[in-house]
């Protein structure tokens, strides 16, 4: 299963390479969002340093949304999703490979990007380094999440407006506890126990999410 389930990953990741829209659309979003802010709520750097976690957070989770509703409608159109279901890899590994594909060639650009933002936004250098590790640890919550949203929507009228409707909810909590990772640092606390949190909902969405991303995929199939 193991196998099958990396065969699924270096596939999704040779296509995501070679077509590298998303990566792009994703990246220049996110940049552009975030710059924006400085337009809305004046350049004071007071202001700026104060907003800069929220909004680097804040966009980046949006900008990951954007190729959600992609994430299984490609093979479900060619008929490789079903062969991929009858794999020894399963709908959840499935699952599993095409939410690692996704963080690996969306969510990660974000993290790496997110730095040079943060330091235009004015945010205190010493709480960069966390803003990047409740980044790394938070955003595959976004990509797993982002499966079960994907597997419930696939074949629906609309579904790229329904993922978002359905997964930020989700991601409320993950937002909720970077941002206070990053605004700990920054004011001299310590970021350990919002990071120890984040990592305790990656730690259940690993398992929880690819079964319930499974689920839906089989009544989309059915």
């Amino acid at each position: 299963m193991i196998q099958a389930t990396l065969a699924v990953l270096r596939r999704d990741l040779a296509l995501g390479l070679r077509q590298a829209a998303d990566l792009v659309t994703a990246v220049g979003f996110f940049a552009v969002a975030a710059l924006l802010f400085p337009f809305g709520v004046g350049p004071e750097p007071q202001i700026l340093a104060r907003i800069a976690a929220g909004v680097v957070w804040v966009t980046a989770l949006l900008a990951g949304l954007l190729s959600l509703d992609r994430m299984f409608q490609p093979d479900a159109v060619d008929g490789s999703l079903d062969q991929l279901a009858l794999s020894p890899a399963g709908l959840a590994g499935v699952a599993v490979a095409k939410a690692a594909a996704h963080w690996i060639t969306t969510g990660l650009p974000l993290v790496l990007v997110s730095p040079v933002l943060a330091i235009m936004l004015n945010l205190d250098p010493a709480a960069i380094t966390t803003l990047m590790v409740s980044m790394l640890i938070g955003t595959p919550c976004l990509s797993l999440f982002g499966a079960i949203g994907a597997a419930l929507t696939l074949g629906a009228r609309r579904g790229a407006a329904l993922v978002p409707l359905l997964i930020l909810p989700l991601v409320v909590p993950v937002l909720i506890f970077g941002v206070a990772a990053v605004e700990a640092t920054a004011t001299g606390l310590g970021a350990r126990p919002h990071l120890m949190i984040l990592a305790a909902l990656l730690a259940a969405a690993l398992p929880l999410a690819p079964l319930a991303a499974a689920a839906g995929l089989k009544l989309s199939l059915d």
